[in-house]
């Protein structure tokens, strides 16, 4: 069988998409102003497009007008049930975003949850933040609380640790700890590294189990807390940088800064 080699992700936005996303023309027109080579992006002339740039950072001038980059973001929200983790919904379901009001940078989802699960679900305007801790080679910690149907008993825990596969995936949880359990139903803490689709959902449905209730209450340092379900808060510079300090300290010498100060709000 031929090896199939993971393609890393470009860090950045293409250049197009962020001129139309600061205001400066539509998509077709900002194409136009790359290709005539009056976008500058920090003092570079750019004739490409799809060149990637971080709009949060990069200084860009159209026709020698520049605008200030945009305020770097964090929030964490707390997604509710049955909300759908995407801009829009062709079925006219409820979206994250419809949550997210007062925001005014362009954010975008840290992974995803699905329709039925809830907590804690981050949003940044920063590409590379956003690449780097959806990476699972950065292998960072998402925590979950998670009650199943049945007695779910020490050796299915074993069994989600050691891994499990599922339609030719191989899925495995970090570390998996029963809080509560009974012959009704059982409350685990489960802790993954990567983000694979429905991965608790199908390592329960693997081991004879059915969800009911699925939470995120942590994403690597960041905490859900007391946030409540539909709220947002803007997570301080200090705090991503004590929550993710390889991303930090890896930032710091590509000369990528936030900011020194940022308040929360709800």
């Amino acid at each position: 069988m031929r090896r199939v080699r993971r393609v890393r992700r470009v860090p950045g936005v293409a250049l197009e998409r962020t001129l139309s996303k600061l205001g400066y023309a539509s998509r077709s027109q900002a194409r136009e102003l790359i290709h005539a080579g009056k976008v500058a992006v920090n003092d570079r002339v750019v004739t490409d497009p799809l060149a990637r740039v971080d709009p949060a950072h990069d200084r860009i001038r159209v026709d020698g007008v520049s605008r200030p980059p945009a305020r770097w973001v964090l929030v964490a929200f707390n997604k509710p049930r049955n909300v759908v983790t995407t801009r829009h919904d062709p079925g006219g379901r409820t979206t994250v975003y419809e949550f997210l009001t007062g925001i005014k940078e362009h954010v975008v989802p840290v992974g995803r949850l699905d329709f039925a699960s809830t907590g804690l679900l981050l949003f940044t305007n920063d590409t590379q933040l956003a690449n780097w801790l959806t990476d699972p080679q950065t292998g960072i910690v998402r925590r979950y609380v998670v009650t199943v149907r049945g007695e779910f008993s020490d050796a299915s825990a074993m069994r989600m640790e050691s891994g499990i596969t599922d339609d030719g995936s191989s899925l495995r949880a970090r570390a998996v700890r029963v809080l509560k359990r009974s012959k009704r139903e059982t409350h685990i803490v489960v802790e993954l590294t990567e983000g694979k689709n429905r991965e608790i959902r199908r390592m329960m449905t693997g081991l004879g189990h059915d969800v009911t209730r699925l939470k995120r209450i942590a994403f690597g340092g960041v905490e859900l807390g007391d946030l409540p379900p539909g709220r947002w808060r803007e997570v301080p510079a200090a705090e991503a940088h004590a929550a993710f300090p390889a991303f930090a300290a890896t930032a710091s010498n590509r000369r990528h800064r936030a900011p020194q100060h940022s308040s929360d709000t709800s």
